[in-house]
């Protein structure tokens, strides 16, 4: 494969496009026995963009998608992208009012539903004024809906040729609100690549992608590390395995049948693969590297994981409104003796400057934590309709503050310590306790109630929740869990309740959310797992 010119690729749609011209040929994405070429995926995506221009949508529009992963959601997402419309998936395992939220805020014309949502979309869509049109991605579905396939083949599949600028907005990628609502993050196509370009031109070896090279795209597409990791797939001219969810025991059978040689996933997600009985009877010749990340990995399973897999592994630490990877701990820093290293977050992503500051914005000294900050080329171009958010997460300088503490030592390496805000990932899922907070005080015994996170070993943290009855009233945890369930997705609704007669507050009546999470975390380093 010759070296590839990143020049001809400013925009998600001119991946298609290029890479149509120089290997037309390869296969750009499989998924469940149906293979396509990337000349295939060029002329599938033109028809994408004209279909929405027929149907009306505009650029700048955003379109909604709910589903699993699929190779058809990377076509939506790559011919929104020729025609100026911005892709805005939304996760499968929402509830229904989530969904409305989400899909509502968006004021998206067109929800694309797969069959393991379509009951889901239909309800979000009946509270909706106006109501988006559905479409089913997939046959089985309600008979008056249009097809998914029919609908794009209508269409022609000549190239739009729309003006379409890197700085454009491409991607909306909503995250649970410290408010209690989720604010959806603007990535703009630059955003995007232009830091993916940095990284691939840095000759990082584990970033590095050859002609043979087999990705595999586990992780939800309605999260920055299942769509961002399948455009890093398509940019570099890689062959793309799309999994319909990540299920442990299919994640074998790709990395043996489809000869997978990266892919990214979660600490969570690594323990359950390498514990099936199968794990370690699997030939993993052509797996190079495992990138991880949501979470630190803890020693132990690293030792296992390297022990099975024998490849390389690279820590991934980011957020959504980084377009994810911002830091990375190098294979050759993956010491299965446990130097002090392997607790760091890593150094910086090529382009990418980290700061930890202070309140007032003012860098500290080495070794001193604070509040992590990061200027870079992939900082999202702010948060969607929220002006003020957006200004308290970004500064003027460019400065994004990630919301996690941590420090830098005398080579670099960041190293997380806390969380400034109170934000708990389970399972890779980020859970904001206000949201949950919001759910869980609807219910009518319920007077107060805090959210925290506690260490769990297979998740790495679980959502508890403290709640204080109003006076004369009876209700048992299991009755406030299947309450907060009816309002928010059920890995945000609370594993366990605790009860106590009175929330700890400061003097001017803020609840202790520290104290409260103290006892779980006593005799760890780290407050985050």
């Amino acid at each position: 494969m010759t070296a590839i010119d990143f020049d001809r690729m400013p925009t998600l749609g001119d991946i298609a496009r290029y890479h149509a011209q120089v290997r037309p040929d390869a296969i750009a994405l499989t998924f469940e026995g149906r293979e396509t070429s990337f000349a295939a995926f060029d002329r599938l995506t033109n028809r994408v963009a004209n279909a929405l221009l027929a149907a009306g949508v505009r650029k700048d529009q955003r379109i909604g998608y709910i589903g699993k992963n699929s190779d058809h959601y990377f076509e939506l997402l790559i011919g929104a992208a020729k025609m100026g419309a911005v892709m805005t998936p939304v996760g499968w395992r929402l509830a229904p009012p989530e969904v409305a939220y989400i899909v509502g805020d968006a004021a998206a014309p067109l929800l694309f539903a797969g069959p393991e949502a379509m009951g889901l979309a239909q309800a979000a869509a009946a509270t909706l004024d106006p109501a988006p049109q559905l479409i089913a991605m997939e046959a089985g579905g309600p008979a008056d809906l249009t097809l998914y396939e029919a609908w794009r083949d209508a269409a022609s599949d000549t190239d739009p040729a729309i003006a379409i600028a890197p700085g454009d907005v491409a991607v909306q990628l909503y995250t649970s609100g410290t408010t209690g609502r989720p604010k959806g993050a603007m990535l703009s196509h630059a955003n995007v690549l232009a830091g993916r370009r940095a990284a691939a031109e840095a000759n990082m070896p584990w970033n590095a992608w050859g002609p043979d090279d087999v990705s595999l795209v586990a992780m939800p597409v309605s999260h920055i590390g299942g769509t961002g990791w399948g455009i890093v797939g398509l940019f570099n001219g890689a062959k793309g395995v799309v999994a319909r969810e990540f299920d442990p025991f299919k994640v074998l059978d790709f990395i043996e049948g489809d000869h997978i040689s990266k892919m990214f996933m979660v600490p969570a997600a690594l323990q359950i693969v390498v514990r099936q009985p199968r794990a370690r009877q699997v030939d993993y010749s052509r797996l190079k590297y495992i990138l991880y990340g949501a979470s630190p990995i803890p020693l132990d399973l690293l030792r296992e994981c390297m022990e099975v897999f024998g490849c390389g592994f690279c820590q991934q630490y980011g957020m959504t409104e980084t377009c994810g990877t911002i830091v990375y701990l190098p294979p050759e820093d993956h010491d299965p003796a446990g130097t002090p290293r392997m607790r760091a977050a890593g150094l910086p992503m090529p382009g990418v400057e980290v700061k930890v500051m202070d309140e007032a914005g003012a860098a500290v000294a080495t070794g001193a934590v604070g509040e992590v900050a990061i200027r870079s080329v992939s900082n999202m171009v702010g948060y969607w309709n929220l002006p003020e958010a957006t200004a308290a997460t970004v500064g003027a300088n460019g400065w994004l503050r990630t919301g996690d503490a941590g420090y830098l030592d005398a080579d670099g390496y960041l190293f997380i310590h806390d969380r400034v805000k109170d934000m708990i990932i389970s399972g890779a899922e980020n859970i904001y306790p206000a949201e949950v907070e919001s759910a869980v005080y609807g219910h009518p015994a319920v007077a107060e109630v805090a959210v925290i996170g506690v260490p769990d070993d297979q998740w790495g943290e679980a959502v508890k929740a403290v709640v204080v009855l109003k006076p004369g009233t009876a209700a048992t945890a299991e009755d406030i869990i299947t309450f907060a369930r009816t309002r928010i997705a059920a890995f945000k609704a609370p594993k366990t309740i605790d009860f106590i007669d009175a929330l700890p507050r400061n003097a001017s009546g803020k609840i202790l959310r520290r104290e409260l999470r103290e006892p779980y975390w006593a005799g760890r380093e780290r407050r985050v797992n």
